[in-house]
């Protein structure tokens, strides 16, 4: 949560947890450091050691149980990039933090530096706010049949309100006047759909700020197209994953990148782009995207000053034409320097405006009201019935009904079959593909549906032969169907 800064001169250090990381993390980690302590930053920095060396110790999360207690204690955690070894069993180390300390919304600002760095693009500036926890990336698959695996989607409401209020409360604090959803709530009406929802009901809390939705094809058609129409854009995890990537190339480099994993307990900040081990130790690296991601870090923690004082000593540097390799330009460059040369650069310009850039302003005193709301009354849950997966390779729908209904369940009835989410049966088109997996749909018939209910059906298919994969409930929540049709239903 952003704080209110004290002045320089009363101000305590903040404790931060540091990682160098591996390839060219420690040398822009280095660069990094040096820039903000020349700026005066008020840091007190713990260092830990992750990444490629503690796997090869034989962790497979990548970090030593010390390093937890010091996030834990410090709760900010600046990280430069790491080295996954390859092969099966290593766990990414970015999803582990951001998962195990509840970083729940990723923070990518993306604005070009036209015409400095060469971009289609010269009026970008939005900043793409995703959800950092949820959705597909929960990793929860299975291999069903020989044909088909699964991968859950999982999207919460409290997940939703917490990334969607972040959203606006980050727009009021930086002076942003307009929130964008994303979502494809026209397929997926349940679970992108309750994304939309919050966003509608959570928006109506910001009278100040400008609220719009778009489906997210269209919409990432449009911010590629004319990015300009967008301030800040909040959306599920696959999304923004996806998204804000392009988002950060659209403005010339990914290289130049920050990201901020925002969460109650810790937040972590650091470079979108990778270890590049073919560049270590080289002094060529672009410490941009390390050093963006720590003026992300500085704000969090209120020492927006301290921000607003590098980041626009680095506009001045790129303006000035004093590039490292990635984004060097004979026709626009004035000199080409290493890693540590342009951190003497920024450094050398401490103080100073940029000339034809837009200097930046970081909020000084603004302070983000990030807590839940507490909860309104549960709705009413009631059992409808349940859908039976089976694996049946070269089944025909007709035949599977027949064998069905033949087992004359009591209290409920077979509604109908589907294939990979499309109806199949009763009345099925013949051109329908089908595969080995199939859905058999069970709804109540009179009474209400029980445990009781379910166990007969499995009782019963079992015995008929059937191969059940997977059972998942059907409910009615405050009287209204809580489950989709399928596809042609």
């Amino acid at each position: 949560m952003m704080t209110t800064a004290a002045t320089p001169q009363t101000a305590k250090k903040t404790p931060i947890t540091v990682a160098y990381g591996d390839g060219i993390g420690p040398e822009i980690m280095d660069a990094t450091v040096r820039i903000m302590q020349a700026a005066g930053a008020r840091l007190e920095i713990e260092r830990i050691e992750i990444g490629e060396s503690v796997y090869k110790r034989g962790l497979d999360s990548g970090i030593e149980p010390a390093s937890w207690e010091s996030l834990r204690r410090t709760r900010v955690f600046l990280k430069a990039p790491i080295t996954t070894p390859q092969g099966g069993g290593f766990k990414s180390l970015n999803v582990t933090v951001r998962k195990t300390l509840g970083m729940y919304a990723n923070v990518r600002p993306c604005a070009s530096l036209h015409p400095y760095v060469a971009t289609k693009n010269p009026q970008m500036d939005l900043v793409i706010v995703r959800e950092n926890e949820e959705d597909v990336y929960g990793g929860i698959e299975h291999r069903q049949t020989q044909d088909v695996v699964q991968c859950l989607k999982l999207i919460s409401r409290p997940g939703s309100d917490r990334v969607i209020r972040y959203a606006f409360e980050y727009a009021r604090a930086h002076a942003r006047k307009k929130v964008t959803c994303f979502t494809k709530d026209n397929i997926m009406k349940m679970s992108d759909g309750l994304f939309h929802k919050v966003f509608d009901e959570i928006g109506i809390e910001y009278p100040d700020i400008e609220k719009e939705h778009w489906i997210v094809d269209i919409g990432s058609a449009k911010m590629v197209y004319a990015p300009e129409s967008f301030d800040v854009l909040v959306m599920p995890n696959l999304y923004g994953d996806v998204l804000s990537d392009v988002a950060a190339q659209m403005t010339g480099s990914v290289g130049l990148a920050g990201s901020a994993n925002i969460g109650d307990h810790c937040s972590m900040f650091e470079a979108i782009h990778g270890s590049a081990p073919r560049r270590a130790q080289q002094n060529l690296a672009n410490p941009s995207g390390l050093l963006h991601g720590a003026l992300l870090m500085l704000s969090h923690i209120g020492q927006g000053d301290v921000a607003e004082s590098i980041h626009n000593a680095w506009l001045r540097t790129i303006e000035d034409g004093v590039h490292t390799y990635d984004i060097y330009n004979p026709a626009i460059s004035t000199e080409k320097v290493g890693t540590r040369e342009f951190a003497d650069a920024v450094i050398a310009r401490l103080g100073q405006q940029p000339q034809h850039l837009k200097p930046v302003a970081y909020a000084r005193h603004a302070e983000m009201h990030l807590g839940l709301r507490p909860e309104s009354a549960r709705s009413r849950k009631e059992a409808a019935g349940v859908d039976i997966f089976i694996d049946r390779p070269g089944g025909n729908p007709d035949g599977i009904a027949a064998q069905i209904n033949a087992l004359a369940l009591a209290g409920v009835q077979l509604t109908v079959i589907a294939n990979r989410g499309t109806k199949v049966w009763p009345r099925g088109n013949p051109d329908t593909f089908w595969s080995d997996h199939w859905c058999c749909r069970f709804e109540k018939n009179g009474e209400p549906f029980t445990a009781r209910h379910l166990a007969n059906i499995i009782a019963a298919m079992h015995e008929a032969g059937f191969d059940i994969i997977k059972t998942e409930g059907l409910y009615d929540f405050d009287g209204e169907r809580a489950y989709s049709l399928a596809q042609g239903q």
